[in-house]
């Protein structure tokens, strides 16, 4: 209900006070010495969690193999370029038209400074990272029961919310009203920071002005020669700015996984992936969809059908890591004890939705002035992320047309996708209105259709947390699960990778104890 009525960066914000988003435990790459005996590991699954086992494992002297669905190695960690194709469950086949050169990451599509597991191995890896803009104060905030529904900027938002405040706040401290929270000496340091902060006039007002023009923008920006001279802007009346709630997008920012600075692989997502592949590739068979997995005291065999040719063939280890996301492994036969078979069970999964847009040029860029960052708007697309990189660039180019959860998700995905395509083209065209000249084509994922996941992140609630996550997370016989949903950090690829971390920790100190 919070994604659909405020968006993702809102729902983010209440998975930190539900605790379910932490910052990452992340402390070095795994230290596993000691005679493994000539132990074997099968992974189940190539995505992140599956490919760092196996590379760390493959390190320390153990016999790897990996079962992988697709026909790629990376899972979520996807991206769709001109010339892919995938079928989603119901049989509808998208064929991506986007130009060479463009590209959308239909799952992760940023890399938080703080996930220090994922961009040390970016960088162990060779994997080139270049700026994500997550905040843009020149994008817009739009709601259709504001101003007449046309979008401001959120710069303009920002300044007018933070003056009108801090011009309330100063006259409080001046009516002595906080004499019981702040001290005379610190009353005075609090009306200079004010006037700092909200871009106060010397008299302690937000009014039009020089002051507050420098934050919201100017009516005529200063300029050269005769033509120089700037003039204010005015700002928006306290009562316009609450009334308009266009003050929820200014958060977005503010979580830690959103605060500056913030990463993207150049090229696509797919291309840490591919990092990894480079080493464990060997090890991977692909196309294999698991059907059953079954222990014994000796070792772990899982059962597999070749997604090509339909033939069955298994795979046998010693151990075995599996990495399926819980939506699809409770689908699948597996002799755990009811700890963890409950725990399996207990962990549903969000619906997600993205649709990435080409279109004949960088309208946002040239009409606009809008370079990278991320417009909200209370329509069901929720966003517009434009491209971070290759800025000015000439000719067609792609940016994220939409990106929801829940029942806006469920709604897109009720419609074929070139009508869910259709609609997003639609709704963005009420934010810039070039989109219905400008656009080519486009491509749509939801999330609970990909058959290989059937859901975007394990959805933790506090309760199942707390009766279900130790039992997930505990080796059983000879069978451990990771990925983020056995983390604190779900829908985060740092999820995923400490969590893969943390296991293989614990099954080697198992294997050297013998």
């Amino acid at each position: 209900m919070i994604g659909k009525t405020a968006g993702a960066s809102a729902m983010y914000m209440a998975m930190s006070s539900l605790n379910q988003a932490h910052a990452t435990t992340f402390k070095g790459k795994p230290k596993l010495e000691g005679d493994v005996k000539g132990a074997s590991v099968l992974i189940l699954g190539a995505g992140v969690a599956g490919l760092v086992a196996a590379l760390e494992l493959s390190r320390a002297g153990y016999k790897v193999q990996v079962l992988e669905y697709n026909n790629r190695v990376g899972g979520r960690s996807w991206t769709l370029r001109g010339g892919d194709s995938f079928t989603e469950l119901g049989g509808a086949t998208q064929n991506v038209g986007f130009a060479p050169g463009n590209y959308i990451n239909p799952g992760p599509w940023r890399l938080p400074y703080d996930h220090k597991g994922m961009i040390s191995y970016c960088n162990e890896l060779g994997v080139a990272l270049e700026p994500f803009m997550q905040v843009n104060t020149n994008a817009l905030l739009h709601n259709t029961q504001a101003f007449g529904g046309k979008p401001i900027r959120y710069r303009e938002i920002q300044a007018d919310f933070m003056g009108h405040t801090s011009e309330l706040l100063a006259k409080a401290v001046n009516k002595q009203a906080l004499s019981d929270e702040v001290t005379k000496e610190d009353a005075e340091i609090l009306l200079e920071a004010l006037r700092d902060w909200g871009s106060l006039d010397k008299d302690l007002r937000y009014v039009k002005g020089p002051e507050s023009s420098d934050r919201r923008g100017w009516a005529k920006n200063p300029g050269g020669g005769l033509s120089a001279y700037p003039e204010p802007s005015e700002p928006m009346k306290f009562s316009t700015v609450l009334q308009s709630h266009l003050w929820t997008g200014l958060s977005a920012g503010f979580g830690i996984e959103r605060q500056s600075s913030i990463f993207q692989p150049v090229g696509g997502m797919d291309n840490v992936a591919k990092g990894f592949e480079k080493h464990v590739g060997q090890f991977v068979r692909f196309n294999s969809k698991v059907v059953s997995i079954k222990q014994d005291a000796k070792g772990v065999t899982a059962t597999f059908e070749d997604t090509k040719t339909g033939q069955r063939g298994t795979a046998s280890a010693d151990y075995c890591l599996c990495t399926i996301p819980l939506s699809v492994l409770s689908q699948i036969d597996m002799n755990v004890g009811d700890k963890m078979a409950n725990a399996i069970r207990a962990v549903p999964y969000e619906a997600g939705f993205k649709v990435g847009l080409e279109f004949k040029r960088r309208f946002w860029e040239q009409d606009d002035h809008i370079f990278g960052g991320i417009s909200y708007t209370d329509l069901p697309i929720t966003q517009i992320s434009y491209p971070s990189s290759r800025y000015g660039s000439t000719g067609p180019a792609t940016l994220l047309g939409g990106y929801t959860f829940g029942a806006y998700a469920y709604e897109f995905t009720s419609l074929p996708p070139a009508e869910r395509v259709a609609r997003a083209v639609e709704w963005g065209s009420k934010i810039h209105p070039q989109y219905k000249d400008e656009f080519l084509n486009g491509v749509a994922v939801g999330w609970h259709r990909v058959p290989w996941t059937q859901g975007c992140f394990g959805n933790w609630s506090p309760e199942a947390r707390k009766e279900h996550y130790d039992n997930l997370c505990q080796i059983d016989g000879r069978i451990l699960l990771a990925g983020e949903h056995a983390s604190f950090i779900p829908a985060w690829q740092e999820g995923a990778l400490t969590s893969s971390l943390d296991a293989i920790g614990r099954l080697h100190q198992r294997v050297v104890a013998g």
